[in-house]
């Protein structure tokens, strides 16, 4: 049985980031990311997830996550995933949808699956590049190629990048951000919205597709990508973003991301250390 391998690759050019799941059986559980995801199923069949609609992936089906679209995955056939991917940041996004399309707004994709072999072709071949660290500029090519098609055929303008709801939420999830570092509990969050426990709960279900205790767990891990990126260390990283130890982190951050926080850290950190060698 051929071996499990995860690589992810930092593209300074692009401002991009590309991961490729190799081998895999692990599910991701409902979660979401604050960027986008274009992907691309290279192998195996996983039951997705993403806005209360149920997907069954297959090898060149095409995955395309807007930032805040909650989803889970996990293996459906007995098999191992093949999988590759691309994350854009909602800022690096807006200055590419400028450039193709004339305006800033932030695309919002949809539907969530599609099956394209023309953006197939397109997003393995960028990916390809990408993985392989390539400096033509055919690489940025496929980038405006890819995106130009998925704008203009599956998409439409994005208001904001978090969905407009009610107003107790979003004093909820502001408090959660500004407070993310801290042992934070469901009481004091319930407070700070002024609804009680059982309404905050089915209210910030329905408005985000999380509960408030996995949406604090995404910002968290979100800003412990960025400290990881830094050169922090993993158990500072821990402490740093409120978790509880290092080993909740460390399961959190491989359940979410599908790398250890050493292993994120490590691609950061290898590639800082080489481009200080460089004379």
């Amino acid at each position: 049985m051929k071996g499990e391998t995860r690589t992810a690759v930092y593209d300074d050019s692009l401002r991009l980031e590309a991961y490729r799941f190799e081998g895999t059986r692990q599910p991701f559980p409902n979660h979401f990311h604050s960027y986008y995801v274009i992907g691309l199923m290279e192998y195996g069949e996983r039951y997705l997830t993403c806005k209360h609609q149920e997907y069954l992936l297959r090898p060149g089906d095409i995955v395309l996550f807007n930032p805040g679209d909650n989803h889970a995955c996990t293996q459906n056939d007995g098999g191992t995933l093949d999988y590759r991917a691309l994350n854009i940041a909602p800022e690096v996004m807006m200055d590419l949808a400028g450039e193709i399309t004339g305006t800033r707004e932030l695309p919002l994709f949809s539907p969530n699956v599609i099956c394209s072999q023309e953006v197939a072709c397109c997003l393995r071949s960028l990916h390809e590049m990408v993985m392989e660290g390539s400096c033509e500029f055919e690489k940025e090519e496929y980038l405006f190629l890819l995106l130009a098609h998925l704008i203009q055929q599956y998409s439409r303008p994005f208001p904001q990048v978090i969905p407009v709801c009610r107003k107790e939420v979003e004093q909820a999830c502001a408090f959660m951000e500004e407070n993310f570092d801290q042992r934070l509990s469901l009481e004091e969050i319930c407070r700070v919205a002024g609804l009680s426990k059982s309404s905050l709960l089915r209210a910030f279900t329905k408005a985000k597709g999380v509960t408030p205790y996995r949406y604090l767990e995404n910002i968290r891990i979100g800003r412990a990508k960025q400290l990881l990126e830094a050169g922090v260390a993993p158990v500072e990283a821990a402490l740093r973003t409120g978790f509880s130890d290092q080993s909740h982190f460390t399961n959190y951050f491989n359940r979410f991301i599908g790398l250890s926080p050493g292993v994120y850290r490590d691609i950061f950190w290898d590639k800082r250390a080489k481009e200080e060698e460089i004379p």
